[in-house]
């Protein structure tokens, strides 16, 4: 969480070309958010014309984003209805993240000095979430912020600061409460076999 507008590493200046951009985003957001449960296709183009990179990823309508073409997948991964991405700065997502219904994931924020806060531009720090990372219902990821590999975000936490792979953190703000000891993982092939007969549906 940042304070000043040096703090931030991303400064868009919020000008006609900006919003117009946005719009045309926002267009796109509600086709998705209204396509049919059936229109699995649809689903699928739209999420690739809007987002850096999809890479197999599925995303529960409605979901809501700045820009699009600021957050990428690496692999897979399950995104529950209502999730909110402001990706004025780019968000990078794991392989198989699992983040819960109505989590909130700001890139986006402002200095607290109300000389810098008044002007024209939109003021970012980017977002890292590590493979295999869970975020429960609720949480708030802001600005700058890292969530290392296989780690729990608790529901509701709101997560100001860094949090390290490997441990279940809660709480607002966000604190480690302990570390996880993972079981033996299933072979990739065992993990396709599972999943795919889900996956071709």
């Amino acid at each position: 969480m940042s304070s000043k507008l040096s703090d931030f590493s991303v400064h868009l200046p919020i000008n006609p070309e900006l919003v117009q951009f946005q719009q045309r985003v926002k267009e796109k957001l509600y086709d998705f958010n209204h396509a049919r449960p059936s229109e699995a296709e649809k689903y699928h183009c739209i999420l690739s014309e809007l987002l850096g990179s999809v890479n197999g990823v599925t995303i529960l309508p409605p979901f809501y984003c700045d820009m699009g073409k600021n957050i990428h997948f690496k692999r897979g991964g399950f995104l529950n209805a209502g999730v909110k991405i402001l990706d004025i700065a780019p968000v990078m997502l794991g392989e198989f993240v699992q983040i819960g219904p109505n989590v909130v994931i700001s890139t986006a924020g402002h200095p607290l000095d109300i000389a810098e806060r008044v002007l024209p531009i939109a003021a970012a720090n980017p977002i890292t979430i590590g493979d295999s990372v869970w975020i429960g219902a609720g949480a708030i990821i802001l600005d700058g912020v890292t969530i290392g590999e296989r780690s729990v975000i608790g529901a509701g936490s709101i997560v100001t600061k860094d949090i390290p792979a490997d441990c279940v953190a809660a709480g607002n703000p966000c604190r480690v409460i302990k570390k996880i000891e993972h079981g033996k993982m299933p072979s990739e092939q065992e993990l396709e076999e599972m999943w795919c007969p889900i996956m071709e549906m």
